[in-house]
C-alpha cells in the first residue's frame, strides 16, 4: 500500500540475523535499522543478510512483493535493490563506538545511528546524556561516518534535542515517539475543551 506513496518504509529488524532481515525486504521494506551492531563482524553479518550473491547471501525469490510483483530479468532487479536497499546500523555499545571507523568504512552499511539510551546504559551512566564520555563516544561516531561519507542518524526527542544533535553533526533524524506525539496532541485538545 505505501508503494502508491512517497513514503520509503524502514523496518528495525529484532536482532541482526538473516531471516529477519531478509523476510523484511523480501515483504518490501526498502530498508532495516539492526541494533546492537557491536563489531565490524555483526555490520558484515547484517551487509550479507540484505545483499545477493556474490556479495551476499539473500535468497532469490523474484516477481514479489520487493519488486512490485513485476516481470524482468532478475540481473536487472538484484541491481536495483542493491541501489535502493539502506543499512542503518544501530550503535549502542562501546564496542560499537570503538569498532565506529569501521563499521563506516564498510561497503553496505549506509547510515551510523546512535541509540543514545542504551549506550548510556551499556556506559554505566544510564540516561545521562551531558556526561563527558557520553559525549565523547557521540563525536566518535559522528566523525567516522563523516569521514567515510556517510550520515549519522539520531532520534530527537524534541525541538531541543533536533537542534543539538544538528548542530553535532546529525543529518538523518527521526523526531518524537509515537505515544509521546499522541499524548501531546490530546493534552493540547482536552485543554482546548475545558477552556471553552
Amino acid at each position: 500500500m505505501l508503494d502508491l506513496t512517497d513514503l520509503m518504509v524502514f523496518v528495525r529488524v529484532p536482532v541482526n540475523e538473516y531471516h529477519f532481515i531478509a523476510r523484511v525486504l523480501d515483504a518490501g521494506a526498502h530498508g532495516v535499522m539492526v541494533p546492537m551492531v557491536d563489531s565490524v563482524d555483526d555490520a558484515k553479518r547484517a551487509v550479507r543478510s540484505m545483499q545477493y550473491p556474490p556479495e551476499g547471501r539473500r535468497g532469490s525469490a523474484f516477481g514479489m512483493a520487493h519488486d512490485d510483483y513485476l516481470p524482468g530479468a532478475p540481473v536487472d532487479k538484484i541491481a536495483a535493490a542493491r541501489a535502493r536497499n539502506l543499512l542503518i546500523a544501530l550503535i549502542e555499545t562501546p564496542g560499537g563506538v570503538a569498532a565506529a571507523d569501521d563499521i563506516a568504512a564498510l561497503p553496505g552499511v549506509d547510515i551510523l545511528w546512535l541509540g543514545h539510551f542504551d549506550l548510556t546504559n551499556f556506559m554505566g551512566i544510564p540516561g545521562q546524556f551531558d556526561h563527558p564520555d557520553y559525549l565523547a563516544a557521540v563525536d566518535r561516531i559522528v566523525a567516522a561516518a563523516r569521514r567515510h561519507g556517510k550520515p549519522a542518524g539520531f532520534l530527537a526527542l524534541d525541538d531541543d534535542w533536533a537542534r543539538r544533535y544538528h548542530a553535532k553533526g546529525f543529518r538523518v533524524m527521526a523526531y518524537g515517539l509515537d505515544s509521546q506525539l499522541l499524548q501531546s496532541a490530546l493534552r493540547r485538545g482536552i485543554e482546548l475543551l475545558r477552556s471553552l
